[in-house]
């Protein structure tokens, strides 16, 4: 890889842009007791009434101690769908460049280039749910800016092979977006580890899957403090409420219990799989990285449509590449385990 230049990946425009200054943006010290008549707020409180932290410097101080990165390295999103989002909007000419992705993965990387009007690149995954990396190189034209990668992939649960990715990071000049929404399932490590090494590395994280907080919608990235000052520049200025900021602090405070609940999904993720593989109509389990389980069975739709009337629902994911006939189950809790797996085996 020649030497990584982030200036030459911004949008133009964005390079040229200041970001929007909020009133809670020029006075910081918002917790002391003072009178704010600054910000047009209602002055009844009630709990909301004043605009939150623009920055969560309470929330990131939390995460980069935890992850061991400086605050500068983190945005935090509404959901990691804005955190991808913002990536594509800073960084994508709409109607000129272009990503590439790798089927079957995460549906949001194509819907959020169509949003953003950049072509998108499919190069599917090996036969085994592995990088084709000669074949993502060889589609790298002179406009493509970003590679999407999910490690545990969705919808098949594995990691992908560390020195598949890093011939991907050192052979190509764009950002690689490695999307470790189910990191907290693996037994692998982050790839946060590595962002010194490879400034063309951007990671996306989330407090929905392992930290129980889907409701509250925030979506974590790490990168570069220059790839971060970029996408500063185009956040909204609160997209992070007080309610969300508050309540993802108070979970990040106890990962005692976060590891416990990981612990005992990954126990029950090891039970649900045993019992699938003898399953009259499971064909084949695919190993799990995540917290949730890939079957190849005979027949998708009649097996979605019985387990549906039994009151359970899984994810039929045989629309995409490489992934005919097959279902998603989410491992639950033990309880839940069981009623599936009692409907399983009476299932004909």
């Amino acid at each position: 890889m020649n030497k990584f230049d982030i200036n030459k990946l911004v949008r133009a425009n964005v390079a040229r842009m200041k970001p929007y200054s909020s009133a809670r943006d020029e006075f910081t010290d918002f917790d002391k007791e003072m009178v704010f008549l600054d910000a047009n707020e209602n002055p009844f409180d009630n709990g909301v009434n004043r605009y939150p932290d623009p920055q969560q410097r309470s929330l990131k101080s939390l995460v980069a101690s935890q992850k061991k990165v400086s605050e500068f390295q983190i945005l935090l999103g509404n959901g990691s769908d804005e955190v991808l989002d913002l990536i594509f909007r800073a960084f994508c000419n709409p109607g000129v460049d272009g990503i590439i992705t790798v089927p079957p993965t995460y549906g949001m990387y194509n819907v959020l280039a169509g949003t953003n009007d950049v072509a998108n690149t499919e190069v599917l995954l090996t036969e085994d749910f592995q990088l084709d990396t000669e074949g993502i190189l060889n589609a790298v034209s002179d406009t493509t800016k970003l590679i999407f990668i999910c490690s545990p992939n969705n919808p098949t649960g594995n990691m992908i092979k560390p020195d598949l990715i890093i011939e991907v990071l050192e052979n190509f000049n764009g950002l690689v977006v490695l999307d470790e929404a189910y990191i907290d399932f693996a037994a692998a490590e982050s790839w946060i580890s590595q962002l010194e090494s490879y400034p063309n590395l951007v990671i996306t994280q989330t407090l929905s899957k392992a930290y129980g907080l889907a409701g509250i919608r925030l979506g974590l990235c790490f990168a570069s403090k220059e790839v971060i000052a970029i996408l500063n520049k185009i956040k909204p200025p609160y997209n992070v409420n007080a309610l969300t900021q508050d309540r993802a602090y108070d979970r990040l405070s106890d990962l005692r219990m976060v590891h416990n609940e990981v612990d005992t999904l990954l126990d029950n993720r090891k039970t649900l799989a045993a019992v699938l593989k003898d399953v009259a109509f499971v064909e084949k389990v695919y190993p799990s990285d995540a917290n949730f389980i890939l079957t190849k069975v005979d027949d998708a739709n009649k097996r979605y449509n019985q387990l549906i009337e039994k009151g359970i629902v899984v994810r039929n994911r045989s629309t995409q590449a490489l992934c005919e006939n097959t279902l998603r189950f989410t491992v639950g809790t033990k309880e839940e385990n069981t009623t599936l797996i009692n409907a399983l085996n009476t299932i004909q």
